[in-house]
């Protein structure tokens, strides 16, 4: 257990856990809307805001934040217009911040520093960015346990919350900010190509047990805390990205769910 004797390993761990018990929560909102890439798009939008922030000498977090939460809104935006086609609206808004991106980091002169955000870095966040980490996840949660009701309505049917009295327009406006606020803290320790895994893996590993929408988050945010930590160790010890191979360990409890459903399904026939 000497992995706990080094400091920044002791950080990875605070920052990797209050993620994992956060991202599930937004993730299964945005799988019951049918909107399991918008983790992507955002991701991809931030490496926008970060090239931005490198550029204009501002923290890259915060320059993550606001092009994270322009990109949701704009999201939200052509959504409405094209409520048949809510996932084009991803698919647009995806293709605008990967060109921003890519024409934005050609100008940075740290490509060491942005190339970070990509695969992330858990294991060299300094104490500010561990208390960033904390801010942010402290506030996702509390908005989303104060809004879990009118989430649940608006996942599962928005013209039915809308017959209930649920103010849809200002919770889904709220719900953008909170997957702005988790894509670019999250960016940052796991990387923005892996965000959006993070919050769709976790949630279909626990859809196969989940009996209800309560349960499934349950079992979501256990299963990804515990991605997170055998993926740390792992990483640790064999000498991993550890961003990447949080993502794999994910992946590969999933299939073996996958593999274990067919094996006992054929064996009751």
């Amino acid at each position: 257990m000497r992995i706990f004797e080094y400091v920044f390993m002791q950080r990875a761990f605070i920052v990797g856990i209050l993620l994992a018990a956060v991202i599930p929560c937004v993730g299964m909102v945005v799988v019951c809307k049918r909107l399991s890439m918008i983790g992507d798009a955002l991701s991809h939008a931030s490496l926008a805001g970060v090239a931005a922030g490198l550029l204009l000498g501002i923290n890259p977090v915060a320059g993550a934040a606001a092009a994270a939460a322009a990109a949701s809104l704009g999201i939200e935006a052509v959504r409405r217009r094209l409520p048949r086609y809510a996932e084009m609206s991803i698919s647009i808004i995806m293709s605008a911040g990967i060109g921003l991106a890519g024409v934005l980091s050609g100008f940075v002169d740290n490509s060491a520093n942005f190339n970070s955000f990509l695969f992330g870095s858990i294991v060299a966040i300094s104490d500010l960015e561990m208390y960033t980490v904390i801010g942010v996840a402290a506030a996702v949660l509390a908005a989303f346990i104060l809004l879990y009701k009118e989430l649940f309505y608006i996942s599962m049917d928005e013209r039915s919350a809308r017959l209930a009295g649920v103010p849809v327009g200002k919770v889904n406006f709220v719900f953008t900010l909170l997957i702005a606020g988790t894509v670019s803290v999250a960016a940052r320790t796991v990387g923005a190509l892996m965000v959006s895994s993070m919050m769709v893996v976790p949630v279909a590993c626990a859809m196969q047990f989940g009996k209800n929408y309560r349960q499934t988050i349950l079992y979501a945010v256990g299963l990804n805390v515990l991605f997170m930590i055998t993926g740390l160790f792992l990483a640790f010890y064999l000498g991993l990205k550890p961003g990447g191979t949080v993502v794999l360990v994910g992946v590969a409890v999933l299939a073996v769910i996958f593999a274990g459903k067919r094996l006992f399904a054929g064996r009751s026939l």
